[in-house]
């Protein structure tokens, strides 16, 4: 059964500075901030929370079904779409309006500046989850702020068990609207800096947040990630790349990974292998949704990085 995946589609403009941020920012000066990082490195690629998301997650064999609102630009974006054999089915344009687009300066320590004009994803609580569509989880990932409350109950009156995946979109709430998408969610998922404006919003510690979820995962990077589950926690390491090109992306493909083991209900270790893995393969290539392999390449891949065959349930 499908997974409903609400979200961005956006267009990603992706710049390299091939030095450091914060060897041309001076900390006193902060506060009267102008500088110029000059970028000899610039592309354009399909990206979006939903977009990324369900890619990663048709590259496992899963089926998802972005959500969310498009501009009238969207027409490079939906042919790759079409290409891919991901649906369109739940994306509604909206007129005289651009499909949102990112601006993202990538640094040589993986450090990333980002510019984001939501444009067609203010609108995207005209969007409803539906309840007739045999959807069997949900992931509700950065998208407008109306549209997450929304979706959020909508996901909830369904009967449709979804992912909290506040990411960049976490300071547009505030505590109490926080803990109450915690309530609605069965799972959630942030990486270790928003773990932390999480615990300061809300007042709760990771294991208090956890003990109100079936499960909290915390991501750390190149440092692997935490599952905070049953009363206790699995350490997922990381994987290593073939090579480090390009960071962006990785998150979501992290996050399809978690999807993928959900909707075939494998145990939390397997689920963060899995989750790991495709970070690692993502953070390999340039852009969210450039980077491909088979089933049979995902096997091998995970085979040699856990020493073990992927059981499926």
């Amino acid at each position: 059964m499908p997974a409903l995946i609400c979200g961005s589609m956006a267009y990603d403009t992706i710049m390299a500075y091939p030095d450091a941020f914060k060897n041309h920012i001076m900390p006193d000066k902060v506060h009267m901030l102008n500088v110029c990082f000059e970028v000899p490195e610039l592309r354009r690629e399909f990206g979006g929370t939903a977009g990324n998301i369900a890619y990663n997650l048709k590259l496992l064999g899963g089926e998802g079904l972005p959500m969310a609102t498009v501009g009238e630009d969207f027409g490079p974006y939906a042919a790759w779409m079409d290409k891919q054999g991901i649906t369109r089915r739940f994306l509604k344009e909206i007129p005289s309006a651009y499909t949102a687009q990112a601006y993202i300066t990538t640094d040589k320590d993986d450090n990333q500046i980002t510019a984001f004009h939501p444009g067609a994803m203010a609108q995207a609580h005209q969007q409803k989850v539906p309840a007739d569509e045999g959807v069997s989880i949900g992931i509700l990932a950065p998208d407008g702020r109306e549209a997450m409350l929304q979706h959020a109950e909508q996901f909830h009156e369904a009967g449709i068990p979804f992912i909290f995946d506040p990411g960049q979109g976490l300071p547009l709430f505030d505590g109490k609207e926080l803990l109450h998408f915690i309530e609605l969610a069965r799972w959630a998922v942030v990486n270790d800096y928003e773990s932390q404006m999480l615990e300061r919003k809300t007042g709760l510690t990771s294991y208090q947040i956890a003990e109100k979820l079936d499960a909290l995962i915390v991501t750390w990077g190149a440092k692997g990630s935490v599952i905070y589950a049953d009363g206790g926690r699995v350490d997922v390491p990381p994987v290593m790349p073939a090579a480090v090109v390009d960071p962006t992306g990785c998150g979501d493909a992290y996050r399809a990974g978690l999807l993928y083991g959900l909707m075939n209900m494998l145990d939390w270790q397997t689920t963060g292998h899995i989750a790991s893995l495709m970070g690692s393969m993502c953070i390999a290539s340039r852009g969210t949704q450039n980077h491909k392999f088979n089933r049979a390449q995902f096997d091998a891949r995970y085979e040699v990085a856990f020493g073990a065959k992927l059981e499926m349930a």
